[in-house]
């Protein structure tokens, strides 16, 4: 009988519960007795929804995130919070956002805030983890409390549990050390941990373990691969069963490595490791069990059940009961559930699959597996018919803007001068300072913003009065900036709901869900749009409200886009086609919008790239083939504007030294990126690479409620000004501050404009 279980199950609630839990805390709403009540009553309904899986994951649930959850388990707590008073807890948000909740105690009075860990990106996923913090001194211990306390109810609940933990490989490859040491060197350290955890697991009565060790499909030099070999010799012998699971893409070289570890099972991404399947089965211990992720949880088409099994038939004629059916990664990267949505098209409705219906699609798999295909006809005729209309409709296809990708040359991704040429006619007509001050784009959404733009979309608010109120945020947002003295405004975006998003609703071949939700980090969540056809803009997008942001002053006013491969991979994309296809589909979309903002005046135009690192493969043998067509997507949407116009861009939370040569191939005339948070580390790459044009490294981490002081940020720029020409120096925050609120922003502008001042009058000497 072949057997179904999951890797992971989305934790925010398919009505983002746990954000909203969250923020209560966060602000001393509610207590922590409620907030961990809140947590178990969310834990018990999502392992209720996934009832009929013979192992449902346990751990797999985080108030913030499972990276961090980890560290905590290990007792890997970085040395800045260990002296603060309080319990986990407080430590834990300390180290995720730089300060527990507002009633929970301080280690002194006159300090209410650290650091917070440094986030990057999970793979290639738009999820965001804590990176763990290593020394050469660091000393693990292991606080096994939260699994075994999760595990306890879901026992109580009477559930299967198969708890999930991140393997001892992988977690040391996603922290960084904070010295000179070798992170691998303290892999004889950690397993003594490991072992005493799956020694408490099997005391607690667990039969199956799994542990996710996803970088064996990355690219792993001998050292790394012999740490597996290491790592599970030394596991080996503890008392329960391992499944190592494996996601996010194919095993390609480490399929023997994987294949030959003593543990009991292994999980592979059967969607984008497909190749590795067959490879598998031929050379397939008769004692282990074999995971194949045959349902993608990373996008929300409905599998083609019939497909699936006529690969799958052959299999599990050989397998048995050795074979384990799953989605190919955890689902904490799809929405919850599809049935909450009543608005969304009935038709691209009918092709989606959200976390619950991809369970349910595995139910089918198994069904047709262990009692036939008559067992499930009137399911399988269903999605063959759903699948077949998808194929078929018209509403996916557009020849015009088929014809219009033919017409793409090279001329047409290329600027008229060079950036030399470019930055001395922009100097002259811009007229800025050195170290010039701008922020990213958006500012808070305040309640009134949402309260306006949720009686809009309700028909409470009629569109004039929606667009005078939006006006009116506008006009706050200039007026605020020019009392703090900013050099380059932006407009605010108080009537964008989120940066993909905003133009997806405004573009053809896109369309939209209610509640299709999936966690960024710790309480952000985002509702990817659905990309589902040919893209194309039917009408300008922006200009309205950017035009009327520069009738307000005089200073330079930026136009604020989201670029084209950060729309595609912030986005749930079709599958229909190669992505670099769609991606030039969005660049011709985008381009006909920088060149109306520059017709109606905007000498300035920010065209964000968030995600450019995040759809890197993860193998860099590919990495070449996806920077060409991403890059040349920008570069398409910029070709068109004269030298005096200005081009920004923007990216966050990523490490981009081993792609700046692309990055500047951009040939942007300035970028921003983050760097608060890693202490100037990403400008490292710029030691040995002369990067020409201007750059921009965030000050001010707008991911904590912490305000940076003005040494504070001095401090950080002078750092960046031993690497980048000060000549070349934006003064700017690490990312748009929608998030935080006016409060917070003003005091931690008006630190960083005064810094600005003051590097002008020492740094910008030599500048001259």
């Amino acid at each position: 009988m072949t057997k179904i279980h999951n890797l992971g199950f989305p934790r925010i609630g398919a009505k983002r519960e746990l954000k909203f839990a969250l923020e209560s805390y966060w602000n001393g709403e509610s207590s922590r007795n409620e907030l961990e009540t809140f947590g178990k009553q969310l834990r018990r309904r999502h392992w209720q929804a996934q009832s009929g899986l013979d192992w449902v994951p346990v751990g797999d649930f985080a108030f913030y995130d499972q990276v961090l959850d980890m560290s905590f388990t290990l007792g890997n707590l970085p040395e800045r919070v260990r002296d603060f008073h309080g319990d986990a807890l407080d430590n834990y948000f300390r180290v995720a956002r730089g300060r527990s909740a507002q009633s929970a105690p301080e280690a002194a009075a006159c300090c209410s805030g650290v650091a917070a860990g440094e986030m990057t990106k999970w793979f290639d996923t738009n999820y965001h983890y804590i990176v763990p913090e290593f020394t050469a001194a660091t000393e693990f211990k292991l606080d096994a409390s939260r699994l075994l306390e999760q595990l306890a109810e879901a026992k109580a609940q009477g559930i299967a549990a198969k708890p999930v933990i991140i393997g001892p490989v992988t977690y040391l490859w996603l922290g960084k050390a904070k010295d000179d040491s070798y992170k691998l060197a303290l892999l004889p350290k950690l397993l003594p941990v490991y072992a005493e955890l799956l020694e408490a697991l099997a005391n607690a009565g667990v039969e199956w373990v799994q542990i996710d060790e996803p970088i064996l499909v990355t690219e792993l030099d001998a050292v790394w691969q012999n740490a597996f070999h290491t790592a599970y010799q030394h596991l080996s012998d503890c008392q329960v069963k391992l499944l190592l699971a494996t996601y996010f893409g194919q095993l390609a070289e480490n399929l023997g490595l994987a294949a030959n570890l003593p543990v009991a099972g292994l999980h592979v991404d059967a969607i984008n490791g497909r190749d590795d399947v067959e490879a598998l089965i031929a050379q397939w211990p008769a004692d282990k069990v074999l995971s194949l992720g045959v349902i993608n949880g990373r996008n929300i088409w409905k599998t083609d059940l019939n497909a699936v099994l006529d690969s799958l038939e052959p299999i599990a004629q050989q397998l048995g009961e050795r074979l384990w059916l799953a989605p190919s990664c955890s689902l904490l990267h799809v929405p919850v559930d599809l049935d909450n949505e009543q608005k969304l098209d009935a038709e691209i409705k009918s092709w989606l699959a959200f976390a619950k219906q991809k369970l349910g699609e595995l139910r089918v798999l198994a069904t047709a597996l262990n009692q036939g295909r008559d067992a499930v006809k009137a399911e399988l005729d269903a999605n063959r018919a759903a699948i077949e209309a998808r194929r078929n409709s018209a509403r996916v296809n557009n020849p015009a803007v088929k014809a219009a990708l033919a017409d793409i040359t090279p001329q047409l991704a290329r600027r008229k001068s060079s950036y030399a040429e470019r930055a001395l006619k922009q100097a002259a007509l811009l007229k800025l300072p050195k170290f010039p001050t701008t922020t990213i784009g958006s500012f808070p959404q305040t309640s009134e913003i949402r309260l306006a733009r949720s009686q809009f979309k309700s028909g409470k608010l009629d569109e004039a009065s929606y667009k005078d109120a939006m006006r009116g945020e506008i006009s706050r947002c200039v007026r605020e900036q020019e009392a703090l003295g900013l050099d380059v405004f932006v407009h605010g975006e108080a009537e964008r709901n989120d940066m993909v998003e905003y133009f997806g609703e405004q573009l053809d071949g896109y369309a939209f869900s209610q509640a299709g939700w999936v966690q960024s980090y710790g309480s952000r969540c985002v509702k990817p749009p659905i990309l589902f056809g040919d893209i194309s803009r039917p009408r300008p997008m922006t200009v309205e409200w950017i035009g009327y942001a520069q009738s307000l002053t005089d200073k330079p006013m930026k136009g604020m886009l989201t670029g084209p491969v950060t729309i595609l991979n912030w986005s749930f994309v079709r599958d229909d086609q190669p992505r670099s296809v769609t991606c030039k589909q969005l660049a011709l979309a985008i381009r006909a919008e920088v060149l109306d903002l520059e017709k109606a005046g905007i000498g300035v135009i920010q065209i964000d790239e968030a995600a450019l690192r995040e759809g890197l493969p993860l193998r860099q043998s590919q990495w070449q083939a996806y920077l060409d067509w991403a890059v040349e997507s920008f570069r398409i949407t910029t070709g068109g504007v004269a030298d005096e116009t200005q081009i920004h861009t923007h990216m966050c939370y990523s490490e981009f030294n081993d792609i700046i040569a692309a990055i500047a191939d951009m040939d942007a005339d300035a970028i921003t990126i983050e760097t608060s948070r890693s202490d100037m580390e990403l400008l490292d790459a710029f030691e040995h690479f002369n990067y020409p044009n201007g750059i921009g490294p965030g000050v001010y981490d707008i991911h904590s409620p912490n305000i940076p002081s003005e040494q504070h940020i001095v401090a950080l720029m002078c750092k960046a000004a031993e690497r980048i020409p000060a000549e070349q120096l934006w003064v700017n925050p690490d990312c748009g501050l929608k998030t935080r609120q006016w409060h917070e922003v003003i005091p931690a502008l008006t630190q960083m404009v005064a810094a600005a001042k003051t590097l002008r009058t020492t740094l910008g000497r030599s500048a001259t």
